[in-house]
Formats: C-alpha cells, sequence, structure tokens
C-alpha cells in the first residue's frame, strides 16, 4: 500500500510541519502522518508569531530554508518591533496571524511539495529491530516503513484536559489524545515525565465595549519575518490591553476550592513564565491588577483570544470573572480556558541532532521534549528534520553552535541541562546575543542551508552576498566622509549631544548616543545623496555594526576561545568512569550524555572547570 519512506514525521503541528518540508526539500521522501489533516499547523494557543527571543528564532529558521516566517508574513494581520527602547540585540519582532489563514497557508505550501506524502490516523507505535526505527504502526493495525521517524508528538501523548473538577482525554480542545507511544518508548528505556500548559477562553468580540480598552496599534512602517520577497502589510488590525481588579481576583478566588492547580489533580509542571490567572493571583498576592492583551483570532472573525487569562478554573468562574473586566461587562465566551497535562521525554535521552541516543534515527522533536511555544517548536522540526534526512544517508549531522544561532542554545540546553519545566527561549539564555540579533540571521545561516544542499537557496545566497557587500560599502563610506559642523550642529543640540567643534569622520558621529542615521541624514546632503542607492534593512544593518563594532568584536573573542574547546573532540567510548581524578557527579553526567567536545562537557551541569581540567590533561592537552 505504501513505498518505503526516507522519513515519517508523526504530527504535524509547527514542528511536524517544519520537519516535513526540511527534510523533503533536501531531497528526502517523506510521509507526514497527522491525527487529522484539517489541524494542520494549527495555532492551538495565541495566534501569534515571535517575541523576545521567539521571533529571533522564527527568522533563522526562515534563514535556513523553513517556512514559518513566509507563511507569517502572508497572513499577519498586525506587526510590532519589540524592545526598541533598547539595544538592538534585543529588538524582537513579533506578529499576530490571522490563525485560518495561518494554517491554509501552511498545508497550501506541505501540498504543493511534492516529496511529502500525507496519511491521516493515529500512531500508535513505532516499528523498531535491532536497535534501530524501521517505521511506524498505526491504530488500524497498520505499518508505514521508513529508514527514519521523527516524533513530533504536541501535547497529545495521553493528554489530559482539565476544567475545574472535570477532567477527560485530549491532545487539544475537541481533539482526542495519542495513546500507545508513551508506554511503549518506557518499554524501550526511555524516561517520560508530565508537563502542563495551559490556553485562556475565547470570546465574542461583538460584546465587547472597545472603548473602555487601551489600543495598541501595530508599527507604523510594518516590518516581516521571512528574508524572501514576501508581502508587506498594507492594513493592519489593532490589538487592545484591559486589565484585571481585585473584584475579579475575588470572583476567581470562589472557585480555587475547585482548582485542579490548587488540589493536586494535575501532577504535570506549567511554565514559570506564562502562568495561569489564578497562580499569578497566588504568586503575586500584592497585586490587585493584572495587564491583559485582547487579541483578534483573524481579519474575519470575532473571535478573540484574551492573552493573560489562561485559566482551569470551573467554567462558570471563569465567565463571572471575565465580566468583572473593564470593557468585558456584557462579554460572550466562546469556550473556556482550559489546562492539559501531556507526556514529554527528558532531552538529555538526546544526540546534539535530535536522534534518540537509545534508538537509532529516531528523532524527537517539539513538545516531546518538554519545550513550549510554536517558535521553539518550528526551529526543533527543522533541525530534526535536516537530520533525519542526513542520518538516512549516513552523513554527519547539521549542528548549531550557540554562537551561531538561537537554535543552537535552545537544543544545546536541552541535551545538556534538560528540563523541569517547560522550556521557552530567552535573550537572557544567550551569552552572544549581540552576534544573534534577529536583523542578520540570515548572514549567520544561509551559507550553512547552501551547504547543506537545501532547495531553494541560490536565489537567497544572491541576497546574501549583495547584502554583505552593500554592508561593507557603507561602512566604509561612513568612514571616509567628513561631517561638516554647520550642518550637523543644529541637528546634534536637537538630542542633547555635544556639538562638533571641526570637522570629523561620520562614523564617529554615528557612535554618540541618541544620533540614529535616519534622523542624520536630513541634515548632511552628501550622506542622504549616498544612502538613496540603499534599502532601509542594509542601512540599519552598517549602522548596527558600527555602533556596536567594539562589543561586536569582544564576543568574536569570546567565541574564537570557545571554539577551542568544540575542537576537542571527545571519543564515544570513553571510560569516565576510569577517569578517578573526575568528582562522582561529572562521571555521572559524562557517561550519561557521551558529549561530543570538550566544549559541550564544559556546559552539562555538574561538570565544574576542575573537571574540564582533568578532561584536558586526559586528552594531552
Amino acid at each position: 500500500m505504501f513505498p518505503k519512506y526516507d522519513v515519517i514525521v508523526v504530527g504535524a503541528g509547527h514542528a511536524g510541519c517544519e520537519a516535513a518540508v526540511a527534510a523533503a526539500n533536501m531531497g528526502s521522501k517523506v510521509m507526514l502522518v497527522t491525527m487529522n489533516m484539517n489541524t494542520i499547523a494549527q495555532m492551538s494557543c495565541n495566534p501569534a508569531m515571535g517575541g523576545v527571543a521567539k521571533g529571533q528564532i522564527v527568522r533563522e529558521v526562515d534563514a535556513l530554508g523553513g517556512y514559518s516566517g513566509i507563511v507569517t508574513d502572508h497572513t499577519m494581520i498586525q506587526f510590532r518591533m519589540l524592545n526598541l527602547s533598547k539595544g538592538p540585540a534585543m529588538w524582537s519582532p513579533r506578529a499576530q496571524s490571522d490563525r485560518m489563514l495561518f494554517a491554509g497557508k501552511w498545508r497550501k505550501m506541505l501540498e504543493e511539495n511534492t516529496n511529502i506524502d500525507f496519511w491521516q490516523e493515529m500512531v500508535t507505535g513505532l516499528v523498531v529491530k535491532d536497535g534501530r526505527v524501521c517505521g511506524v504502526s498505526t491504530g488500524m493495525g497498520i505499518e508505514i516503513e521508513s529508514k527514519s521517524v521523527v516524533l513530533t508528538n504536541g501535547t497529545f501523548l495521553n493528554g489530559l484536559i482539565h476544567i475545574g473538577e472535570k477532567q477527560f482525554g485530549g491532545g487539544r480542545a475537541g481533539e482526542r489524545a495519542a495513546t500507545g507511544i508513551t508506554e511503549q518508548l518506557v518499554e524501550l528505556g526511555f524516561e517520560a515525565g508530565r508537563m502542563k500548559t495551559g490556553t485562556p477562553p475565547r470570546v465574542d468580540g461583538r460584546s465587547l465595549d472597545w472603548d473602555k480598552m487601551e489600543v495598541q496599534p501595530g508599527d507604523e512602517e510594518p516590518g516581516k519575518f521571512s528574508y524572501t520577497d514576501t508581502p508587506r502589510l498594507t492594513k493592519q488590525r489593532p490589538c487592545h490591553i484591559a486589565y484585571t481588579s481585585q473584584a475579579v481576583h475575588d470572583v476567581l478566588k470562589t472557585g480555587f476550592d475547585k482548582s485542579p492547580m490548587f488540589n493536586g489533580r494535575i501532577r504535570g509542571i506549567g511554565p514559570r513564565y506564562c502562568p495561569s490567572i489564578e497562580d499569578k493571583i497566588e504568586r503575586f498576592s500584592e497585586r490587585t491588577s493584572h495587564q491583559l492583551f485582547v487579541e483578534p483570532e483573524g481579519w474575519d472573525t470575532c473571535e478573540i483570544y484574551v492573552n493573560g487569562f489562561s485559566s482551569s478554573l470551573p467554567e462558570d468562574v471563569q465567565y463571572k470573572a471575565l465580566r468583572k473586566i473593564v470593557g468585558f461587562e456584557n462579554a460572550k465566551m466562546f469556550r473556556p480556558g482550559y489546562a492539559i497535562e501531556y507526556d514529554f521525554f527528558q532531552p538529555t535521552q538526546l544526540k546534539v541532532s535530535l536522534e534518540t541516543r537509545l534508538i537509532k534515527n529516531l528523532f524527537f522533536a517539539g513538545q516531546i521534549n518538554g519545550t513550549t511555544g510554536y517558535e521553539e517548536a518550528a526551529c526543533q522540526g527543522l533541525m530534526a528534520g535536516v537530520n533525519a534526512h542526513l542520518a538516512v544517508r549516513e552523513e554527519e549531522p547539521f549542528v548549531l553552535k550557540r554562537s551561531e544561532a538561537y537554535i543552537g542554545v535552545l537544543i544545546d540546553d536541552l541535551i545538556n541541562k534538560g528540563t523541569k519545566e517547560p522550556y521557552r527561549m530567552f535573550t537572557s539564555r544567550a551569552e552572544y546575543r549581540i552576534l544573534l540579533r534577529q536583523d542578520n540571521a540570515d548572514l549567520r545561516l544561509t551559507p550553512l542551508a547552501k551547504a547543506l544542499g537545501m532547495n531553494h537557496m541560490d536565489e537567497r545566497m544572491e541576497k546574501v552576498n549583495t547584502k554583505v557587500a552593500q554592508q561593507k560599502e557603507l561602512i566604509s563610506f561612513f568612514k571616509k566622509l567628513s561631517a561638516d559642523p554647520a550642518e550637523v550642529n543644529p541637528f546634534l543640540e536637537t538630542v542633547g549631544s555635544k556639538p562638533l567643534s571641526q570637522k570629523v569622520k561620520m562614523n564617529m558621529v554615528i557612535l554618540r548616543p541618541n544620533v540614529g542615521i535616519k534622523a542624520l541624514r536630513e541634515h548632511a546632503p552628501a550622506l542622504n545623496e549616498f544612502l538613496n542607492n540603499y534599502d532601509e534593512e542594509v542601512i540599519s544593518l552598517a549602522e548596527t555594526t558600527l555602533k556596536y563594532e567594539g562589543y561586536i568584536r569582544k564576543e568574536e573573542e569570546m567565541v574564537e576561545k570557545m571554539n577551542r574547546l568544540e575542537e576537542v573532540k571527545l571519543k564515544e567510548d570513553l571510560n569516565y568512569n576510569g577517569l578517578v581524578s573526575l568528582s562522582l557527579e561529572a562521571r555521572e553526567k559524562l557517561t550519561q550524555l557521551q558529549p561530543r567536545t570538550i566544549g559541550q562537557a564544559s556546559r552539562i551541569s555538574g561538570v565544574s572547570p576542575s573537571d574540564i581540567s582533568v578532561l584536558l590533561v586526559h586528552m594531552g592537552r
């Protein structure tokens, strides 16, 4: 009935979609198996992509040939660049999407790829022979053969939904849970755990009093995620901001005795940085108000997502509390919020390629690894899809360093440290964040995707080469052009900067605080005339490079030092228990995780600098 596939991807969420297109665009024959073809790429929680650090990840996925950025650009209803008041390392793009258009665009792009086949059914097990995965088995008793498998099961593995005292099996509202896989993996020796996430109620926008809320518009000049020629927004839908109050909290507290969060029915650990509203009230009892973001789900729907009001309290309590919010006095609820528990597998059981240590050619990506968020799932899916393709061809895995991408930071954190709560990416997790900006993801990663053999990279590389050349031209020009005091002093005075007493090179003026090229060019005709030949993206990139040149150089020096440790390879069969000078904890962790390099070993919790010195001496270094 089926041919033998190179890669089977189980699950068609954000991780599964990216895994399928990554493997397919490298030439693998892919089967994408999902329980419901109508929920491919579903935005099951908030209708948004990007955010702090997460926006950088979407741009990295795009630079590597993934589709999340392209789909978002085609379906967004609002765009905002976050953290513009901070340095460019913190700037993060975020977009509100039309959730129905988003899923539809993803499905269309998947179906246009002739290397991808589809099958709608529950996968209940894996076919494993001699320590290697050979395919999957389904609920109807069908076996589909493949050379590798990528599991991207999201919240569906033994999923359990909680609303007050009610609980029922499900991987998402209105969809059944997936069974069988966890039990088989545990039998094979994998360590499983339980995690929790939640979602807020959805309400009818027609029943809200928008005039009582703060308007949150998009950027006047909206940007985009993809480095390809995707469309730019010409109109946007606003979001709004509302607030809880003591009256809201008092109503919510009436349901605390029935809360699965507080009475022990939920065993899984939830995300620390995205707590439920009842958790916020409990943890921050001194606060009488919490901010809510009232977000539209699309262009042509009245369904509204109440961001910040995630809850698993009884539905009647949620409803009464919602109506105490200013602007929500007549709110109608489409469905209540709920919490969901699901199985995950500790990611320390994975190699750097996201291949499992126990079963050859079996890869995990997304929430099965203990992460949360569309963006975190998408980037893992892409990396798992790439490495599944490479594994089938017995080629070296594709691994991103911490200094190359946020994706590298995420995977490195997961496999070396594991996670006790749903892992979410933040800029603070990256030690080289000045290098890992959202504006240079294509310069960092597109050459790597081209070298991998990813499809459709020739045109992208032409753009990258042009961008690099133009950036150098601009920087060289700034260092040669002199700023005339008579032209620029009036502008410098308006921003509180000391006026020039003589001509200086333009790059020295740009180094000053509060001085940007966009405003400066209006007062320097020669500069303005030259810049007319360049687009804003290249000008902004050149400005950032000039302003932060010293910091960039320091980070590059740090990377160079760390890379020396990354070049020292460790033998796969190294007997750490035989190195008695290592601490007992180091011996246990190193034996369990089997790091590939000294650099990776240095980032394992419990491995001290003195343990690294012992390893270096053992290696003759």
